[in-house]
Formats: structure tokens, C-alpha cells, sequence
């Protein structure tokens, strides 16, 4: 009797563990077979993993804060284990004997705390450089280094070069703005300097957003110079008073800052060949930028002045007007007849001839006596972004457009200046050149294409809050 039950209680247990291993291939069958298994569906990467900084290098950005014939300044962010970064840079030669030669920079470093984690960003500024020489540089910590990478200095003497302008980027940056900046490098390969005119993200604080700024520009940022200037989407809004510049913005560029106080970064002037660049911050201290700029101008011995900043003097939106700036910087671009004014904002295009009101109720001129019949300006605002709002379409715009992405390319040569504007896509959309009068002010040859403008045939009403409330406080943000 107890044999049997023995023998019965071994055949009980070999049951149960055929049992349960007919219940595990089922199970792992099943797991094989995910044409019903719903919980093994992609996951989206989230904004922490997929911009944690590393030991490796990223963010490599170029830009200026002095003379680009002689300095380049160079960015780039790391983890927190890197406590002290390094460039290397040699001038650069066929083969790769450069590098035996290669001179090594310590940078200056400092955290950022971001919402998503804490980072150093390290900067080093080349200087002692020789002009119109190509060079390689690397960045790293003496183990790990990034790739090597060339720039080429300007040349001390003016000669033909080109330049590339974006309206603001700010939205979809990573799916849908990449493609035009890539798509402008194709368009201009040997672009000296690429100016970005406000708006660059849309959350000034979003660590992820200014990952994916970086990221569309990638190695293009370490190998074509930078001119940013702030939009007021660069502007954090506090908990009690004024908005303030993200606390992203000096930690990641480089750039001058000779400008008015408080404004150091924001507010610049660089030369380039025979072309002055003023880069003007529109969201603060408006009238402290209205003197620095007289100032600046009245010392200007450049050929070819450009000024850039991000809310426009006319506006090409409809519902804004900007009138504060308008009425504070417009008499001082007059004064000293500035070929070019490159702007973002408005989320459409509009550019003027050389007519433009000088004294305005609203954006339009009222009546013959407020129109100086020929200014010598040509006003721009671009996007380059996918956010769209619609038009004001205005009699002083020679060119304008609706739901069109678009980047600029300007070619300077000597005294003639040629305004190429094209879309995603790479299609010619307005064209112009400017060429110098001795004593009088500029001429224009206009060179739009005769295809018809992208206008949409009807206009919506501004339905949108979010779009309200973005031009009430971008209204807002203007007044001095």
C-alpha cells in the first residue's frame, strides 16, 4: 500500500510539471506571435533619454564674438562627469599630419540646470588666427573627442561670399524645420554664416526643444557660423515681473557682448568682409537699443549695413502692429539709410521696395505727405518654420506669401547685394538686388519669379486662442 501510494504521488507531481511546461510554450508561442498581443507596441522615446548629455561632445556650435577674420568661438555641452573641457585645432591639410600638429585650448565651463537635466557646456574662443585659411578643430576632454571638423576664416580684404537668413524655426523643429535648413545648405554650400532671426524653439525653457534645434542643424552648427538674435520665444516668463531671456541662451552661445548693460549677448554688432551685422533685441529696453543703435551707425564705416531682429516694423499678420519699435528704431534706420532689415515673428512673408511709409498710423501709410517716397531700406519677414497665421497683405509689399516655408540666401559682392528668398522645397520665390549710388541711395532691380504668389484664397478669422494670445503678448512684449 504505501509503494502505491508513493508510485501515485510521483505520477501526481510528473503530471504537474507537464502541466506547467505545456503552460510556458503556450505562453512563450504567444509571446512570439504579437498579431494579438497589444502590450508590445512601439513606446515614444522620451525627451530625457533622448537628449541626456553624455561624455560624448553635442551641441557643437559655431559662433563669433569678435573679428571673423581673425577669431572663431566654439560651444558645446557634455554631462556633469566632464568636469573640464578641451579644443584642439591645426591648421588644416590634405592628409592628416594636421593633427600631430594640433594645438590644445582649455575651455571655460559652466552648468545648466534644465528641466529635464543638469549639463556643462564648455566654450572656447580661437584666437591669433591667420584670415581666409581653412582650419580643423575637434572638441572633447582629452579622451573623448568629438570628430574633427573644418571652418574657414574670413578673409581681412572684401570678397563675394554669401550668407544664409531663417525666419523662425520654433515648431516641429526636429520633423519639419530640419528639412530647411538642410535643404538651404544644399542650396548654398559655400554659405559664410547662417542668421537666425528670433524664435528659434517655441518653450524657452524646453531642454528637449533646444535638442531638437541642435539636432536639425547637427554638423552644419560646427562648420557654418551662427548669428543668433532673441525672439521673444526666447523669453521665460517669470512668476512676478518681466519676462526674462531663457537661462538657456549665454551658456550655448557664444557671442558678443559689448552691447548695451543687461543686454550683453543679446544685443551685438559683428563685421563680415564689408557688411555690418546689428543684431537688435526687440523684447526689452527698446529705447537703451535706440541709442546704441544711432551710435553704431553714426561710427559705421561698412559698405553694406544689415540689421537684424525678430518683431517687425511693418507686420504681414494681421491683427499686430508694432507700433513702439516702429516708431523708436524706423527714424534711425532712415537717418542712416540701412540696406536691409531681416525679421521673423509674423509667421508669413512681406518684403518691401525701397518705398516705405515714414510716418504711419498702424502698418499703412496715411496720405501722400507721410510717405518718403524712397527710404533706401528693403524690410524682410520670413518663416522658416511649419506655424502659419494669416496675412496682412499690405500695398508697400512687393512680394509676399501664406503657409510657405522659406529661407533666404544673400550673395554680397563688392557693391552689389542679391536677395535670393526659396522655398522648402528649393523653388525661387522673390528675388531682388541691391546696388550701390554713390552719393544717393540704393537701386533695385526687382527679380520676382511671375509665378503667382501663395496666397490662400480665402482668409480665416483668427479663431485660434493660442494664436490670439501669442499676438497679444508679442504686442506686448515690444512696448519700451
Amino acid at each position: 500500500m504505501m509503494a502505491f501510494a508513493n508510485l501515485r504521488k510521483w505520477n501526481c507531481l510528473l503530471l504537474a510539471v507537464v502541466v506547467a511546461l505545456v503552460g510556458q510554450l503556450s505562453a512563450d508561442a504567444h509571446d512570439g506571435d504579437h498579431s494579438n498581443d497589444h502590450s508590445h507596441k512601439p513606446k515614444k522615446v522620451q525627451d530625457a533619454a533622448a537628449y541626456r548629455p553624455t561624455a560624448l561632445p553635442d551641441r557643437i556650435v559655431l559662433t563669433w564674438t569678435a573679428d571673423p577674420s581673425i577669431s572663431q568661438a566654439v560651444t558645446w555641452r557634455t554631462s556633469t562627469e566632464v568636469a573640464d573641457g578641451f579644443a584642439q585645432i591645426a591648421l588644416a591639410t590634405p592628409g592628416a599630419e594636421f593633427v600631430k600638429e594640433a594645438k590644445t585650448i582649455t575651455a571655460k565651463s559652466q552648468a545648466l540646470k534644465t528641466n529635464l537635466s543638469t549639463a556643462h557646456y564648455h566654450s572656447v574662443e580661437f584666437t591669433g588666427l591667420l584670415p581666409k585659411t581653412k582650419y580643423a578643430y575637434r572638441v572633447g576632454d582629452e579622451v573623448n573627442w568629438s570628430e574633427w571638423f573644418h571652418f574657414t576664416t574670413a578673409s581681412d580684404q572684401p570678397e563675394p561670399f554669401s550668407f544664409i537668413y531663417f525666419g523662425d524655426a520654433q515648431n516641429d523643429i526636429r520633423s519639419l524645420w530640419s528639412r530647411v535648413i538642410r535643404e538651404a545648405q544644399s542650396d548654398a554650400p559655400k554659405a559664410r554664416f547662417m542668421i537666425h532671426a528670433g524664435d528659434l524653439v517655441n518653450t524657452p525653457e524646453s531642454d528637449g526643444e533646444w535638442g531638437e534645434w541642435f539636432g536639425a542643424g547637427h554638423w552644419l552648427n560646427a562648420m557654418i557660423p551662427n548669428v543668433p538674435v532673441v525672439g521673444n520665444h526666447e523669453m521665460a516668463k517669470q512668476k512676478e515681473g518681466p519676462s526674462k531671456l531663457t537661462h538657456h541662451w549665454r551658456p550655448q552661445f557664444a557671442l558678443p557682448e559689448h552691447g548695451p548693460r543687461g543686454l550683453e549677448e543679446s544685443c551685438y554688432t559683428l563685421v563680415y568682409h564689408n557688411v555690418r551685422l546689428v543684431c537688435l533685441n526687440s523684447n526689452e529696453e527698446i529705447d537703451v537699443q535706440t541709442g546704441w543703435l544711432d551710435k553704431v551707425l553714426a561710427d559705421n564705416r561698412s559698405e553694406w549695413v544689415v540689421c537684424v531682429f525678430h518683431h517687425p516694423i511693418f507686420s504681414t499678420a494681421k491683427d499686430r502692429d508694432n507700433a513702439n519699435l516702429r516708431n523708436a528704431w524706423k527714424p534711425v534706420l532712415d537717418k542712416y539709410k540701412v540696406d536691409l532689415v531681416l525679421q521673423g515673428h509674423d509667421h508669413s512673408y512681406g518684403r518691401t521696395g525701397l518705398d516705405t511709409p515714414l510716418v504711419t498710423k498702424g502698418n499703412v501709410p496715411t496720405g501722400v505727405n507721410n510717405v518718403d517716397g524712397k527710404t533706401g531700406t528693403v524690410y524682410v519677414v520670413s518663416v522658416s518654420g511649419p506655424k502659419m497665421y494669416n496675412l496682412n497683405h499690405q500695398p508697400i509689399m512687393k512680394r509676399s506669401a501664406e503657409d510657405t516655408q522659406l529661407y533666404q540666401v544673400i550673395h554680397v559682392d563688392g557693391p552689389s547685394l542679391k536677395y535670393q528668398a526659396r522655398t522648402a522645397t528649393g523653388e525661387l520665390y522673390d528675388a531682388f538686388t541691391l546696388n550701390k549710388q554713390p552719393g544717393d541711395i540704393n537701386a533695385i532691380v526687382e527679380q520676382a519669379p511671375s509665378t503667382p504668389e501663395r496666397l490662400r484664397s480665402t482668409t480665416r478669422p483668427a479663431t485660434d486662442k493660442g494664436e490670439k494670445a501669442d499676438s497679444k503678448a508679442n504686442s506686448k512684449a515690444v512696448a519700451p
